[in-house]
């Protein structure tokens, strides 16, 4: 069953869809515009409104009122209205998948900038900050303050790497700059007494605590050094010299005695260590003093590895543990044991076998 659709006209009484077209707008003084295209007829308009119906449900009609047609003119001035609606807002009509579209094509044309996708975006950074507030900025401030544990962490972490500065540099002191301040002024003192032996000048017989007297050769460890008299550090042993023990209780014979025990004793580490290879020597290695006048050859004939420092027994006339019986012309050379500490005393002996005037030149043991 088909009901009949009451159209405008009976409920109204006005002919429905009638032109919708207003007169076009025009400012004063424009030219005048082309005529527009003349409107359809209502029954035309009636019959493309009725084929726009859908179809008709055979158990139940609605009522529906179909929208009226739009005329050419209306939808022109709609889409020329929309046009100039989103061009003043800069917005674009559609959805939002249309709307990122054009900000793209938009940013591409004009080279705006990007969202958060394409780069940083600015428009934070130009905007205005808003000023802090007393109290925030007071809980600012004490959040960037450091907290005792950071400050205490801190003073630890500076207190360990100032003492690994100062440690490396007191090592490095030890170990490089004494050597090469004591080898200066041992090759000093070595060169002062050549110039004096050369120059003719006499040696008295009683030499002043420090001073050279004699030059120390050991071939096999290519050690020169000077002899001076006593054992101190700081006059003798830390200037690189060799010292002989001269002085009090521990004094001992001089080369040119008839018999007698020659000590010495120089540095194993720093301090330009003289005798820090003297545990290499071995049974009938040479070693010769030079005086002014004489060289005096040794040849060793045993070591004492490791003995306490207060054996001194060692620079007996005959000593101790060196195998020697009977008075005769020994020298003794004593330093510090293991290396890089003085627990110990190492300790190698030997036996003069030649006394060479200088005047018939070198021994063979410094030819060789």
């Amino acid at each position: 069953m088909t009901a009949l659709r009451p159209e405008r006209e009976d409920l109204y009484g006005e002919t429905p869809y009638e032109s919708y077209r207003s007169a076009p707008y025009a400012a004063a003084g424009d030219p005048p515009t082309a005529p527009m295209p003349p409107m359809a007829s209502a029954a035309s308009m009636d019959e493309q409104a009725t084929t726009l119906l859908p179809p008709v449900d055979d158990e139940t009609v609605a009522l529906r009122i179909p929208a009226p047609p739009q005329s050419p003119e209306s939808g022109f001035l709609r889409a020329s209205a929309a046009s100039s609606a989103s061009s003043a807002t800069g917005t674009t009509p559609g959805g939002r998948a249309a709307r990122r579209k054009a900000a793209k094509r938009r940013g591409g044309r004009h080279g705006g900038t990007r969202g958060p996708a394409g780069g940083p975006d600015t428009s934070s950074e130009s905007s205005p900050q808003r000023p802090l507030s007393r109290v925030e900025a007071r809980r600012q401030a004490r959040l960037r303050k450091p907290g005792p544990a950071v400050v205490a962490s801190r003073a630890i972490g500076e207190v360990f790497i100032t003492t690994g500065v100062l440690m490396l540099l007191f090592v490095t002191y030890q170990l490089w700059w004494t050597n090469v301040r004591a080898h200066a002024q041992a090759g000093s003192e070595t060169h002062q007494l050549q110039d004096d032996w050369a120059s003719g000048k006499r040696a008295p017989g009683v030499f002043e605590p420090g001073q050279g007297f004699a030059i120390l050769h050991i071939p096999k460890l290519d050690v020169l050094a000077p002899i001076a008299e006593g054992v101190s550090n700081k006059k003798v042993l830390d200037k690189g010299m060799v010292g002989h023990y001269g002085e009090g209780a521990l004094k001992t014979a001089m080369p040119d005695a008839k018999t007698g025990n020659f000590g010495l004793a120089a540095h194993r580490n720093t301090h330009g260590e003289p005798f820090r290879y003297i545990n290499r020597l071995t049974a009938g290695d040479a070693v010769v003093v030079e005086t002014q006048d004489t060289y005096f050859v040794y040849k060793v004939t045993s070591t004492l590895p490791v003995t306490p420092p207060s054996n001194t027994s060692v620079l007996n006339p005959i000593p101790r543990g060196s195998g020697f019986t009977e008075p005769g012309r020994y020298i003794t050379l004593t330093t510090c044991t293991p290396e890089f500490t003085s627990k110990y005393r190492l300790i190698v002996w030997g036996k003069m076998v030649e006394e060479r005037p200088r005047s018939k030149g070198k021994p063979d043991a410094l030819i060789e």
